[in-house]
């Protein structure tokens, strides 16, 4: 009975520590041995992010390896924690990655063995990080080329460098974009191309190394494309001239200009087509038609290629009108013969032509008496019982003719001779 008490006490105990255990368990406490080997000759060598750590391995058996505690700078409380365990006596170098650069840490070690004891620690070792890697030495923006800006830079002396980033913003927002990078360490150039006419932008370069470490940015520079040619002006178009409009302008104030454009168009409003370039600043449009008015617009065009805008309204040109008609004053029986009085039409008139018609519809005959230099003009080729119909054209020093007077008819007697 004695027996069966103690077993069931013994099941009750093992159930009440195993759940005790999964409720709250405790992990084992590490002893602080005095005897255990305290590691020595603890050495640094920092990189950028990087700390590698070299110290004097202890062979003895009593050990199993080491820790490593370290500082957190962003913490600052002064405390030590642990960060790495090495399970093995013989190693004596550790590398500490992914730190702050130019950053100060703060390193000590002990000794473990496989009974949960720990040396007292090392001696604290304080290290710095490099600081980060400064950018290139020298960077320029070469402006006014036409849709791009070109950057330059100085090759970067660390033979670490793999690579150049390349960033941007405009001179309205402060966030910067990477738009390309340039691998190589010697490579110091790049275009950034296919941007707007007469546009500021801001860049900056860092580079990469081969382990991945991104610098501290460059300077920043600013360039600007080319800018459109200015708006031609002085468009002016003539009114006065014989089928044809001359269309002249002012030579631009740009030097680099190659040829200018000229656009017609039949309305002032659409439809500009091209017509011609030329690198005088007139232009003779041929217009086989009187009196036809049509609509220009010219733009210049610098060595790049780049075009000026168009102007916004156009000029109106003519070709010369035909002379008004004369105007028709008598047309009489002077004995046998016809006369034709006229006055003239305008002062354009040099000469004019007497247009006879005899008879209607399709037996109508038609007679033209011209290069008549006076006023007047009689007719002396009439036949009796016959009608006849006047009328009268001007034509002017460019040949161009008027359009004819009113008609007068005229009845001849039949026993007029």
């Amino acid at each position: 009975m004695k027996k069966l008490i103690l077993s069931i006490s013994s099941i009750i105990l093992i159930l009440f520590v195993s759940g005790c255990q999964n409720i709250s368990p405790n992990p084992p406490r590490v002893i602080i041995d005095p005897n255990m080997p305290t590691v020595t000759g603890i050495k640094t060598l920092s990189g950028m992010t990087k700390v590698a750590l070299e110290w004097e391995p202890i062979y003895q058996n009593s050990i199993n390896g080491y820790y490593i505690y370290r500082s957190d700078p962003l913490k600052q409380n002064g405390k030590l924690h642990r960060i790495a365990t090495i399970k093995d006596r013989y190693v004596s170098h550790y590398v500490d990655t992914k730190l702050i650069p130019g950053t100060v840490y703060y390193y000590r070690m002990s000794t473990f063995s496989n009974n949960n004891r720990e040396s007292r620690p090392s001696e604290v070792i304080k290290t710095k990080t490099m600081q980060l890697l400064s950018s290139v030495p020298y960077i320029d923006a070469i402006s006014g080329l036409p849709h791009m800006i070109k950057l330059i830079w100085r090759p970067h002396p660390n033979p670490s460098v793999t690579s150049y980033i390349i960033q941007r913003n405009s001179l309205t927002d402060l966030k910067w974009k990477t738009i390309a990078t340039v691998k190589g360490r010697l490579n110091a150039e790049y275009i950034d191309k296919d941007l707007p006419d007469n546009k500021s932008y801001r860049y900056r370069v860092e580079v990469k190394t081969c382990s991945g470490i991104i610098s501290t940015p460059s300077k920043i520079v600013e360039g600007s494309t080319k800018p459109l040619p200015p708006i031609v002006s002085g468009l002016r178009a003539t009114r006065n001239l014989p089928k044809r409009i001359e269309i002249s302008w002012n030579f631009s104030p740009k030097k680099d200009i190659s040829y200018y454009n000229v656009y017609r168009a039949n309305t002032p409003y659409i439809f500009y087509t091209y017509l011609a370039k030329t690198a005088d600043n007139k232009f003779d449009d041929l217009i086989e038609k009187n009196g036809v008015a049509r609509y220009y617009k010219v733009t210049a065009v610098d060595n790049e290629g780049l075009e000026s805008p168009k102007q916004q309204n156009p000029v109106m040109g003519t070709t010369l009108p035909p002379p008004p008609p004369p105007v028709l004053r008598n047309v009489s029986m002077v004995g046998s013969s016809v006369e034709i009085v006229w006055n003239r039409g305008s002062s354009r008139d040099v000469k004019y032509s007497v247009v006879k018609k005899i008879g209607s519809g399709f037996s109508e005959k038609t007679i033209k008496f011209i290069n008549i230099s006076g006023n007047s003009y009689i007719d002396s080729n009439i036949i009796p019982g016959k009608e006849y119909r006047y009328s009268v054209i001007a034509i002017d020093k460019f040949g161009i003719a008027s359009k004819p007077t009113h008609e007068i008819t005229i009845d001849i007697p039949k026993g007029n001779k």
